[in-house]
């Protein structure tokens, strides 16, 4: 992975942010940072305004884990284009079939989480996350909950920070939902930012050149390509982004 804030990437990304460009982003750990409890991530005030400014500069989106519902709530005002969540599935494939069939898996991982004291079930309606930062023993918990995943029908585990999530198995993920809405700004080049593992089916699309992928910190153990060092560094990443279309205009 390089470091796409160097001396001697900086120059590359201006270049690659000409023309029609989409810029997308993850939300947890990307645009807010990780916080103990779900409920409580936020945008941070600089971090907003600049991409208030950005958004006016480029198309604008976001695709996360969470409920398309609760995201829209935490970036009102901005100007994304669009929003997108549960991993993909929000808002084209969001049908009531999907949705009766992740809520039949509650009960289950309900009744197992019981054994846990500190885990969270987050109940985002077309998934579902167990969040187990608080949870002292983790190891155990993880390994219960992989074995509720491998007994349901059509349900995959998405690794995460802390956090382990039950999708619906089916076309839907980030990776397809960068794709369309590539299709659908009528932009030949995207930049996406993440930092889960729940971002890898994009850093993993097969698109060298048109797709430039930015990992909030350093891992060989993902797709891609270039990385900045923390949460902390996205306001520095959103600086150049707006600085590059500026020098063009």
């Amino acid at each position: 992975m390089r470091k796409i804030l160097s001396a001697r990437y900086t120059p590359m990304l201006r270049q690659f942010v000409s023309g029609d460009v989409l810029l997308a982003f993850d939300f947890d750990g990307t645009l807010s940072p990780i916080v103990s409890r779900p409920g409580g991530a936020r945008i941070d005030r600089s971090t907003r305004a600049l991409l208030k400014r950005l958004a006016r500069l480029y198309p604008c989106v976001v695709i996360s884990g969470r409920g398309r519902a609760d995201v829209a709530c935490r970036v009102r005002g901005i100007g994304f284009r669009e929003v997108i969540g549960n991993h993909g599935i929000e808002p084209w494939d969001s049908t009531r079939a999907i949705e009766r069939r992740v809520q039949g898996w509650v009960p289950k991982l309900r009744k197992e989480l019981r054994r846990f004291p500190g885990a969270l079930l987050e109940n985002k309606g077309f998934s579902l996350s167990v969040h187990y930062r608080n949870a002292p023993r983790k190891r155990e918990l993880i390994a219960a909950v992989k074995r509720v995943a491998a007994k349901t029908p059509m349900a995959r585990l998405v690794d995460g920070k802390k956090v382990l999530n039950l999708v619906p198995r089916g076309p839907a993920d980030k990776g397809a939902a960068l794709r369309r809405e590539m299709r659908k700004r009528h932009c030949d080049r995207a930049v996406y930012v993440g930092d889960d593992h729940t971002d890898e089916s994009i850093f993993a699309l097969p698109l060298r050149k048109k797709l430039l992928t930015i990992r909030v910190g350093a891992t060989r153990a993902s797709r891609a390509r270039y990385f900045i060092r923390n949460q902390r560094e996205i306001d520095r990443l959103l600086r150049v982004l707006i600085q590059a279309r500026r020098r063009v205009a």
